[in-house]
């Protein structure tokens, strides 16, 4: 069907490496030319060794299940005939330990605030069927096992 490429670039610098103390601070390329910094997280290598600053690959994780959930949200919803104003997500990925002392992210919690507007206007029921629809279309939440939780509001956006 489709290739999709990203290049991860890192670099030694001046540090020794064998010594563990080299940065983890690295880049994302991806083919429209986007450059994104990158860095283990604080969570797992302290700073100065990483850079809180930039996107950790555990951050990542969790922003491409949301952006993932969202873009299929956003198609059904309009084949639905609804008109949505804005869609913001405070997504959250959850590091536990598995039985075999390894870490993973066990749990995403998505909880989009999705604000509509126009005449037709989903209750509570028809939200959590498009949010559903949307998870069982997405490419990302049918390739992990990690369990994925959506807790979505709804608002009459004014228009």
């Amino acid at each position: 069907m489709s290739i999709h490429v990203a290049t991860i670039a890192w670099e030694r610098a001046d540090a020794v490496f064998t010594d563990n103390r080299y940065s983890r601070a690295h880049s994302w390329h991806f083919d429209g030319g986007a450059v994104v910094p990158a860095s283990s997280s604080p969570h797992v290598v302290r700073a100065p060794l990483s850079n809180p600053a930039n996107v950790d690959p555990e951050e990542a994780f969790v922003a491409s299940l949301s952006s993932c959930h969202m873009l299929w949200f956003l198609d059904i919803a309009r084949s639905a005939g609804y008109l949505v104003e804005r869609y913001v997500d405070q997504a959250k990925g959850h590091m536990e330990r598995a039985a075999d002392g390894k870490s993973w992210i066990a749990l995403v919690e998505l909880a989009p605030a999705v604000a509509f507007s126009g005449a037709k206007i989903p209750d509570d029921a028809v939200l959590r069927h498009l949010h559903h629809q949307a998870h069982e279309e997405c490419f990302l939440a049918r390739s992990v096992k990690s369990e994925i939780r959506i807790d979505g509001s709804w608002s009459h956006a004014a228009s």
